[in-house]
């Protein structure tokens, strides 16, 4: 698992537990993921490119820098729309580019019925956003269609990663680098993350 980075971070480990609590209410929910999503943020990006910038401070010429490249969040529709606001805090200009994936639940592969990226690539960078990463079909579905679309430098950045998904991902995309809060233990019958936290997206939401 070279590519597969799990947070140590002790605030990381503190919200996932109580994101996982099934008496943590929708509202809490969402604050959680939002708050992890910046977390996890600054661990995606620790190597992302950087030019010089010149600068005045209030009392001398500085030379620091500033990021080099456009970056792009793509989150999977719904739940990773909870990501977004965690990611934009640290980086308000990043462009929102969104994909809309269901998940089949006879056959667990992903079904695409949303896509409205432009003809040419608008970012450099673009980091996926799903709080989970279960068979890996949403995943590696995003992955091509970034990658026809003539984006190279991807990263998937979630919450929770099971084995299954994690090996999928690898297997179809070795180069991209998986950024998790968690690996939990596997996936159930129904392609569920166990312990996991259940539905991501009816907990934000409030369904279900």
């Amino acid at each position: 698992m070279s590519n597969v980075y799990a947070s140590s971070h002790p605030l990381v480990a503190h919200k996932l537990t109580m994101l996982r609590d099934k008496s943590t209410d929708p509202t809490t929910f969402r604050q959680l993921v939002r708050e992890i999503a910046v977390l996890l943020t600054y661990e995606t990006t620790a190597d992302l490119l950087v030019e010089s910038k010149q600068i005045n401070t209030p009392l001398l010429p500085f030379q620091g820098v500033e990021l080099a490249e456009n970056i792009g969040l793509v989150p999977i529709l719904r739940a990773g729309l909870g990501m977004v606001e965690g990611v934009w805090e640290l980086m308000p200009s990043a462009e929102v580019w969104h994909i809309g994936l269901y998940r089949d639940e006879k056959t667990l592969k992903p079904v695409e019925y949303y896509n409205k990226l432009p003809i040419e690539p608008t970012v450099s960078v673009c980091l996926i956003l799903d709080p989970m990463l279960a068979t890996g079909g949403s995943a590696v579905a995003t992955i091509n269609v970034l990658k026809h679309w003539g984006v190279s430098k991807i990263r998937f950045m979630g919450i929770i990663g099971a084995p299954e998904g994690i090996k999928n991902l690898q297997t179809n995309h070795p180069e991209v680098p998986i950024h998790l809060a968690a690996i939990d233990e596997r996936l159930n019958d129904q392609g569920y993350i166990l312990p996991g936290l259940g539905d991501a997206g009816d907990r934000q939401f409030g369904t279900g």
